[in-house]
């Protein structure tokens, strides 16, 4: 059990839980602000529309305590998800507002990519950080010098990868991914209500997690390492 839960394991799984609920909790606070401001107060009222970790944790404790902390210490790493409440009938009446709602989440992701990147390579002008030999999930910047550096350094090599999986993941165009729900943004206002409808109705919820998560295994790591050398414009990763 000791080695089990080492010193290092448990500072490790303190770090990924940190990204990961900061991250879960600006995509779905993302998602409940453009939602407030498109007129659906919904999540509002519900304590949604808030960076205060506590009311998304409370909405879904599996998604955010309970499976993250089982997958980071079976695999690793961490997995989970949250959820912010809407209005059905304001999505019918207003897909394209509901569409930009569903993309406000990784856009926010995204914004949270970018930082990361920018804070890496401020870092690397600072002369903290430099680029590894070989990049993985945890480890695309390392620093110069031991200690609190070095952790920074995993926490925004974190930071830029999971939210880059949670910015590609949820773009996927199939139920329930909110790239799914950002489709009617490239339909007439009528075609949308037809969209939205359809998709209220269906059962595909399920199915497309399944067709999502097989998909995706194929397509992230192109995805990242395409992202890496955006990062690296001067080095070449393969």
């Amino acid at each position: 059990m000791d080695s089990f839960l080492s010193a290092d394991i448990i500072a490790d799984g303190l770090l990924w839980y940190v990204v990961f609920l900061f991250s879960t909790t600006l995509h779905e606070a993302a998602h409940a602000f453009t939602a407030m401001k498109m007129g659906d107060y919904t999540a509002y009222h519900g304590g949604q529309v808030t960076l205060n970790p506590f009311p998304h944790v409370q909405r879904e404790p599996i998604g955010t305590v309970v499976v993250p902390v089982l997958s980071f210490l079976l695999g690793g790493w961490m997995m989970g998800w949250a959820s912010a409440p809407y209005d059905p009938q304001w999505a019918l009446r207003y897909p394209k507002r509901s569409a930009l709602m569903s993309l406000a989440g990784p856009a926010a992701n995204l914004v949270l990519v970018l930082v990361s990147a920018m804070l890496i390579r401020t870092g690397i002008a600072a002369e903290v950080f430099t680029a590894p030999e070989s990049i993985t999930f945890t480890h695309l910047t390392q620093s110069v010098q031991e200690g609190t550096w070095t952790h920074v350094a995993t926490m925004l090599s974190v930071f830029f990868s999971l939210n880059l999986l949670l910015f590609a993941f949820n773009l996927l165009p199939v139920p329930p991914l909110d790239g799914s729900g950002a489709l009617p943004l490239f339909m007439s206002e009528s075609l949308g209500q037809k969209y939205m409808a359809l998709l209220h109705r269906s059962g595909f919820a399920i199915f497309g997690l399944f067709l999502a998560w097989k998909l995706f295994g194929f397509i992230y790591s192109p995805i990242h390492l395409f992202a890496i050398n955006l990062l690296y414009p001067e080095l070449n990763y393969r």
